[in-house]
């Protein structure tokens, strides 16, 4: 079996991989301060929870785009399994030409989630990624990383709303009833969730017009379910992409 771990900013998506198969996904926070013991002793209750047995996990491929988490979470895969992870960067093998000016300020996430769009479409796509950033990352018909867009995420949003505006509250992060919204709160979220609608809309139209050819949209990140029944572009919601990516490149390096 196979551990991917994806580290965000905000929080850290773990699944485990029988063959193609992804039988358990956990979430936790990307606390950066915990210790090695802390995430030692976590990985393997996460494992037990899942029943399964920590000798089958033969293999395990790193995600991070938080490098004071990465070193330690390594040493606790390495600790908890016996499995040197592989760690997404420098010298590991995607698949994925990327155009980038400098390849190196790419964040790991974006191209593992490039290598899982293509692998899924075949051909040029978007993919829009509602996380503590939204970003899109763009692919061309010869599967080569072109770039993208990055832009404050939704949650950054909303709390500098709160933060910065003394009579604004904090907000759930919903649907509103309608565009016009007849309270604060109503306001709020429609130019929380239509606005952020709007920019996914907005920015595919722009991309595909610069480009000249027609382009997939995938979307995923803890938001992507909201914003997708909005939104006029996005095709569909592939939630678990970047471990798919990541037990892609895996089987490219192992």
């Amino acid at each position: 079996m196979l551990l991917a771990i994806d580290v965000g900013n905000t929080q850290t998506l773990l699944g485990v991989y029988d063959g193609e198969d992804l039988i358990h996904d956990f979430r936790i926070g990307s606390v950066r301060d915990r210790t090695l013991d802390e995430l030692h002793v976590l990985l393997r209750s996460l494992v037990d929870v899942a029943e399964v047995d920590r000798e089958e996990i033969e293999g395990a491929i790193i995600a991070s785009v938080v490098p004071e988490i990465t070193d330690t979470i390594e040493r606790a895969v390495e600790l908890a399994f016996g499995a040197r992870p592989i760690v997404v960067g420098p010298g590991v093998k995607t698949g994925v030409p990327i155009l980038y000016e400098n390849p190196k300020e790419v964040g790991a996430d974006r191209i593992v989630n490039a290598v899982a769009a293509y692998h899924r479409v075949g051909s040029a796509v978007i993919v829009v990624d509602f996380g503590t950033a939204t970003t899109f990352d763009v692919v061309s018909p010869k599967g080569e990383y072109l770039g993208g867009v990055i832009a404050p995420g939704i949650r950054i949003a909303a709390d500098a709303l709160f933060h910065r505006a003394a009579k604004l509250p904090r907000i759930e992060i919903a649907k509103p009833p309608r565009v016009v919204g007849r309270n604060t709160i109503h306001s709020m979220q429609s130019g929380i969730v239509y606005g952020y609608v709007g920019l996914v809309d907005g920015m595919v139209a722009r991309i595909r017009a610069e480009l000249g050819y027609e382009l997939a949209v995938l979307a995923t990140g803890g938001l992507a379910s909201l914003v997708e029944p909005l939104s006029e572009t996005i095709e569909r919601v592939e939630p678990y992409l970047t471990l798919d990516g990541l037990r892609l490149i895996y089987e490219r390096n192992a």
